[in-house]
């Protein structure tokens, strides 16, 4: 299969192959222009993980997942919420109060994922697709969803900030 630089390069030169139809041609002129904007300089963004810094469980689970990306740096940008400079416009508009919420994703196409689907995706990233896969296979997905439901819900009273917070900022 062709990438679709090449195929961007091959379509200017040569007509289309009768296998290419006029929406596939339509996509590839649409992503060589987008390219063209955005420049060969600038790196498509990777995969970026909003997480809570302050949390001792999710801050292990980061640092595993860090360790496992260690020669692939710029593939998975970790991004800790609880710093004062956090700014969600640069995040697809995740505000700190979503982010708490639950586990938000943000795919290398510009999509958030949010729950178990950003482990997923997270997973994946990192090379643990095969983890990804399996949270988010139909027979166990249920109960992967209520357990992190649990967890979300639960888990500022499991690491004593309940009460630091509970509203804005955690102090």
């Amino acid at each position: 299969m062709l990438s679709m630089g090449r195929l961007c390069f091959f379509s200017s030169l040569t007509r289309l192959p009768s296998c290419v139809t006029s929406r596939t041609a339509a996509a590839a002129g649409a992503t060589c222009g987008l390219q063209q904007q955005r420049g060969y300089s600038s790196p498509p963004p990777g995969v970026r993980v909003l997480y809570d810094g302050l949390c001792p469980i999710c801050v292990t689970e980061i640092r595993f997942l860090q360790y496992l990306q260690k020669n692939q740096p710029g593939k998975v940008d970790f991004i800790d919420i609880a710093v004062p400079g956090y700014d969600a416009s640069k995040y697809k508009d995740v505000t700190f109060e979503k982010a708490m919420e639950e586990m938000h994703v943000i795919d290398e196409n510009n999509v958030v994922h949010r729950g178990v689907p950003a482990f997923a995706v997270m997973y994946g990233a990192v090379g643990l697709g095969w983890l990804g896969r399996l949270m988010m296979w139909s027979p166990v997905r249920p109960f992967m969803n209520k357990a992190y439901d649990i967890f979300a819900k639960n888990r500022l009273k499991w690491t004593g900030r309940g009460d630091k917070c509970s509203t804005g900022r955690c102090e």
